[in-house]
């Protein structure tokens, strides 16, 4: 069962990245009429994308922190991938349209007139994003909300777009007018990448993919060292929203009773849950004279 905390840390990260989104995109829509700089409408349009995005997210948190019901025993975690695969279809459609208007603008470069408000609000912008960044880093530090991550990694990009806009501008400052259109292109091919991985990562927790190397090698470490333990095989793991899901079979003693088997059960679920919070454990206990004969 998720704790209050987790809930409470997760929506309020959710609701920060929406006004965050908000406030960036107001901004930008303004110096755009103000400038006309096809840079600034590729940061515009990310953060129309980071506004869809992020309501999507919230919407999907909300959901996937619903616990299970009669309809739903594994809860309702994969919603946050569902989000993410409609995320990505639609920042693909987005950003191919973005290239078209930045190749226009590389072939016909125009002066950009008031450049100095978009250098202005590309600071903001870099100011703002980083302010978020730096509260959605402590949230994950906090829950491991794979929804939070997966969109603080989102923002980490927005930097990087919000600096190559600054540039653009400053150049173009200059009458290096068409550098304006080249970051265009090559900020939508950036964005077109990120809409690639952001749908491959929902795919692969759709299709039950395993947890990380480094998590499995912590669980089979925190299995082979429970006292009584003798070894264990048919690990599998997944990862649904906030929750994982890990079942083994643990090979135990023959002589051993029902209770104490049970018992050591219990002692290796308690030490995977100091590990791992939000997980549900499925172990299975088999003598080890079974698993012998199994293997032989």
């Amino acid at each position: 069962m998720i704790n209050s905390k987790h809930e409470k840390l997760v929506k309020r990260a959710s609701y920060a990245s929406v006004v965050t989104a908000v406030i960036l995109l107001c901004s930008k829509l303004f110096v755009w009429f103000a400038t006309g700089s096809s840079s600034i409408l590729a940061s515009l349009t990310d953060s129309f994308l980071d506004i869809g995005a992020s309501i999507i997210n919230l919407f999907a948190i909300r959901y996937a922190l619903e616990p299970a019901d009669e309809s739903h025993r594994f809860g309702h975690g994969k919603a946050e991938s569902l989000a993410g695969l409609v995320q990505s279809a639609f920042i693909v459609g987005s950003s191919i349209l973005l290239m078209l208007h930045g190749i226009s603008a590389l072939l016909d470069p125009q002066p950009i007139v008031r450049s100095e408000l978009g250098i202005a609000v590309s600071i903001f912008a870099l100011l703002l994003t980083f302010i978020l960044i730096r509260y959605q880093t402590y949230v994950v530090a906090k829950t491991a909300s794979v929804a939070i991550k997966a969109d603080s990694l989102h923002y980490k990009s927005d930097l990087w777009l919000n600096a190559t806009v600054l540039i653009a501008l400053s150049l173009s400052a200059y009458g290096f007018y068409w550098v304006d259109g080249l970051a265009t292109i090559l900020i939508s091919c950036y964005i077109l990448y990120s809409a690639y991985e952001i749908g491959m990562e929902s795919i692969q927790t759709l299709l039950d993919h395993e947890l990380p190397a480094e998590d499995i090698t912590k669980i089979t470490a925190i299995v082979e060292n429970t006292e009584n333990v003798l070894g264990l095989h048919e690990l599998r793991t997944r990862q649904s929203g906030y929750m994982r899901f890990i079942q083994f079979h643990i090979e135990l003693d023959d002589h051993l009773t029902l209770i104490h088997a049970h018992a050591i059960a219990d002692n290796v679920e308690t030490n995977l849950l100091r590990e791992f919070a939000n997980t549900e454990v499925l172990i299975h206990q088999d003598p080890i004279s079974i698993v012998k004969k199994k293997n032989d």
